[in-house]
């Protein structure tokens, strides 16, 4: 989906830029080597920008929780 015309910046763009460890807006464009223009398009990328950031973060949550062991009580094995 494009998200700004100006720039042909895409969701896939944004989604890139902050693989790459992009946090900021102004790094999204920079990661495409552009400018905001019109500036239409900014509360879209900063939408998009939360939006991958908290899937990463509930990615990682969910890699962590994974990992942990699971501990089983002396008791519950003997019941």
């Amino acid at each position: 989906m494009v998200i700004c015309s100006c720039n042909s910046l895409t969701h896939k763009d944004v989604e890139s830029a902050v693989a790459h460890g992009a946090t900021r807006p102004s790094e999204i464009y920079a990661s495409k080597r552009c400018k905001a223009q019109c500036g239409n398009c900014v509360p879209g990328v900063v939408c998009m920008l939360k939006e991958v950031r908290m899937r990463q973060r509930q990615a990682a949550e969910t890699a962590t929780h994974a990992c942990l062991p699971v501990v089983v009580q002396a008791e519950a094995l003997s019941a």
